[in-house]
């Protein structure tokens, strides 16, 4: 399991837009959907062993954040062909084992992921309710086997800020996690 670093966008950055296929009821969502709501995007997979260590923790703070008012998606850009494992119907079964309330989209072409600047799973993004980035960084600082309890504080630090409609912490600290799974040949330049 090879370790990656998120890239750290800048922060103030837009939220790229995307129309991705929601695997859990088969509509598609886009980020105009949410005109005027704050959006947490995680881009996750299911066989990466950093997600599996947090994903019961990433459902609930994803589902409070949902239930606050904000617009929460999850999306896997793995190249399905080669980790069928992250293809959409053991996602599918992976929202249900998870109580996903939110959407789990599946980036095929893996252009969103490019777009984000998505470099590893977990990785998350929060922007405010005018899609500008406010957060970019870990959920916490527990790793598998690093004996720190999965809490979820930075990233539920962030949510309640933006909720709040203040900055978060400018000490943000890059996730950490297996790299994406790029198609043979579209790797993108930042990887």
């Amino acid at each position: 399991m090879a370790a990656v670093n998120s890239t750290m966008q800048a922060l103030g950055t837009p939220a790229s837009d995307f129309s991705l296929n929601n695997v859990i009821d088969n509509e598609v969502v886009s980020l105009k959907d949410f005109k005027a709501k704050p959006v947490l995007v995680m881009f996750i997979c299911n066989h990466c062993p950093y997600v599996v260590h947090i994903a019961e923790r990433l459902s609930l703070i994803g589902n409070r954040a949902l239930a606050n008012g904000f617009a929460v998606v999850a999306i896997s850009s793995n190249d399905a062909d080669a980790y069928p494992q992250d293809g959409p119907a053991p996602m599918r079964d992976f929202a249900a084992d998870y109580g996903f309330k939110f959407p789990y989209l599946f980036d095929e072409s893996q252009a969103v992921a490019k777009a984000y600047g998505a470099a590893c799973t977990p990785d998350f993004f929060v922007f405010d309710a005018a899609h500008k980035l406010q957060y970019r960084g870990q959920m916490d600082g527990s790793r598998p086997g690093n004996s720190v309890p999965v809490s979820g504080d930075d990233l539920s630090a962030a949510l309640d800020a933006v909720a709040s409609q203040k900055n978060p912490s400018a000490q943000q600290i890059a996730s950490i996690g297996c790299n994406i799974k790029w198609r043979p040949g579209n790797a993108p330049d930042y990887f």
